[in-house]
């Protein structure tokens, strides 16, 4: 019995198609790509197998928690965002955040998404850093200078909200919160 022919005919076989694809895979990443052999020049868009090849690249995280926020009071500056596992630093400190996200500000709305998500229960915390410094500035009281928000608009009662009033549970896929910015 000859096994050597059928076997090198498969190998040939997978070898086209897995360079097929790293081809196809490698146009799409460049927008506007042009395929040219054999006299003819055809525009990488038009091929079907690499236009949907390029739609498989360019989908979202398969687990994603997508933020909206709004109520901002104005363009500057840009809006953080923190993904907080456990009550533990909510919402103050930010090191105790599994996750971090900037947006910047456009019409009074920002997004902050958190990509590659496990299953579990989160609360998210937002403030808008007006001056761009990166941390939430506070009176002598420390009651917040700039406008702050939470998952759930979990508000608090003499200080910020508790982890338990923002909490949701995320199970996975895409996840879309609105969070409304208040200030003080």
């Amino acid at each position: 019995m000859n096994f050597i022919g059928p076997h090198r005919r498969f190998l040939t076989v997978i070898t086209v198609l897995l360079l097929a694809l790293t081809f196809a895979a490698a146009l799409s990443n460049v927008s506007g790509a042009q395929l040219t052999g054999i006299g003819r020049t055809v525009e990488a868009n038009t091929l079907p197998f690499l236009s949907s090849a390029s739609a498989q690249t360019q989908q979202s995280p398969a687990n994603l928690i997508h933020v909206e926020i709004g109520g901002l009071r104005n363009d500057k500056g840009q809006v953080m965002c923190a993904l907080y596992s456990s009550a533990d630093g909510f919402p103050k400190i930010g090191d105790k955040a599994i996750a971090h996200a900037k947006s910047p500000i456009s019409n009074a709305h920002a997004v902050c998404e958190f990509p590659d998500v496990k299953e579990g229960t989160y609360a998210v915390s937002v403030f808008h850093d007006e001056n761009s410094n990166g941390k939430l500035d506070t009176n002598f009281m420390g009651m917040p200078r700039e406008g702050v928000g939470a998952s759930n608009n979990a508000k608090g009662h003499f200080g910020p909200p508790k982890f338990d009033a923002a909490a949701f549970r995320f199970l996975g896929g895409r996840l879309e919160l609105k969070v409304t910015i208040t200030y003080l």
